[in-house]
């Protein structure tokens, strides 16, 4: 699911209509709306306004407009009194209080993912770090299956494929003893050197999968009214 964010100070702008075309292009199977600056806002019909519009854009694309849930609120008035005192409680300010109303809406209108964690292990390899005194650490979203300290990995990608083991789990700062499919990971790997990965390669369970130098796919362009190309593409390109 996703949290469209539009300002109620403006009208829904046109990276709006593309931030709605990438999430039915992706398959995003529910949406909550936030209109945010409504501080800025003094005329309740101009915020009404620009709510039957947001909802006439997600119509368009297919989603449920009518029925879709949208909070009006202002993030940074939130920020600003949670900055100023971080202990508040529900019920202490009305901004915060309409940031807890959406997430409630989020929890209520949009399921939790299925954890596909019964597969072999895959993660696409989106940075590469050198710590000091540890090693070299790789991130990135656990795609599918689980993995814990002492596994056996293979790092497949631009160059030759290559064993390691894992000797560090971490996600937000925590050590894991097991990281599983959904999970943003720090993944410390034994004898590899930074520059032996790059983002765009992968960490498997040891041969689940093979690099490929062709694939088939398929692809959407957006049209110039979406925001897309105007010109051709031409070979090569």
């Amino acid at each position: 699911g996703a949290i469209l964010v539009v300002s109620g100070a403006d009208r829904p702008m046109p990276q709006t209509k593309e931030h709605i075309l990438l999430a039915q292009q992706v398959g995003v199977p529910a949406i909550v709306v936030f209109l945010n600056k409504i501080d800025q806002v003094d005329d309740e019909e101009l915020l009404e306004l620009v709510e039957i519009e947001v909802r006439e854009t997600l119509s368009l694309y297919d989603f449920p407009g009518d029925s879709i849930k949208i909070i009006s609120g202002s993030a940074l008035l939130a920020v600003e009194a949670l900055t100023k005192n971080p202990q508040i409680q529900r019920g202490e300010d009305q901004w915060v209080d309409l940031i807890y109303e959406l997430m409630d809406i989020v929890d209520e209108a949009i399921p939790l993912p299925q954890r596909n964690i019964d597969k072999d292990f895959l993660m696409a390899i989106e940075d590469v770090v050198s710590i000091t005194g540890r090693g070299t650490v790789v991130t990135g979203r656990v795609e599918r299956g689980k993995v814990k300290l002492g596994d056996t990995v293979e790092i497949i990608g631009f160059k030759n494929t290559q064993e390691t083991t894992i000797t560090g789990l971490e996600m937000f700062q925590k050590t894991l003893e097991e990281s599983v499919a959904g999970d943003n990971a720090g993944i410390l790997l034994r004898g590899v050197q930074k520059n032996e990965i790059q983002r765009g390669m992968v960490l498997a369970k040891p041969g689940s999968i093979t690099p490929h130098l062709r694939f088939k796919g398929q692809v959407y362009i957006l049209k110039k009214s979406e925001g897309g190309r105007h010109t051709s593409f031409f070979p090569g390109y």
